[in-house]
């Protein structure tokens, strides 16, 4: 998703409403099975891992058979493709304002090129009808002598 697509900004939007702050239960087949090295317990030979990574155990007393869980709540999920549930009322307020841009945009570009625009060589007088164009007698003749001088 590209920050300047309205798109990222809904989508953000709904998925951390919709997914954050949730915990994460997986199921029998989702648990990652593996044997601790050197007698220790589960919780011992997983510590540092989740701590910097995240998820659980299933059971943390256990010396063989380890079952763990890569997630255990939903943020840190979201939080791996950029999204933050705080951003949620931000993205809200971004969709608005991108909505608003395009409607007044469009009037705009409709005003600038399709309402037609009085180019000042023909007024209309109170019957509709277009009054001639007034021509100053000598104009081009007077610009050219003030040039001169």
């Amino acid at each position: 998703m590209y920050r300047v697509s309205p798109f990222t900004y809904f989508v953000e939007g709904m998925l951390v409403t919709a997914v954050a702050d949730t915990t994460v239960e997986c199921s029998a087949i989702e648990f990652l099975n593996f044997e601790p090295t050197n007698g220790q317990s589960c919780e011992a030979y997983m510590a540092p891992y989740i701590a910097s990574a995240g998820g659980y155990l299933r059971d943390t007393t256990a010396t063989s058979n380890c079952e763990f869980c890569a997630l255990r709540e939903t943020n840190t999920f979201l939080e791996s493709f950029g999204l933050n549930y705080g951003n949620r009322w931000r993205d809200f307020g971004i969709l608005w304002a991108y909505c608003i841009f395009n409607i007044a945009a469009a009037i705009v570009f409709y005003w600038v090129f399709r309402v037609p625009k009085n180019s000042g060589k023909e007024k209309a007088t109170e019957d509709g009808t277009p009054e001639p164009e007034k021509r100053i007698e000598g104009g081009a003749e007077k610009q050219e002598q003030e040039k001169r001088h």
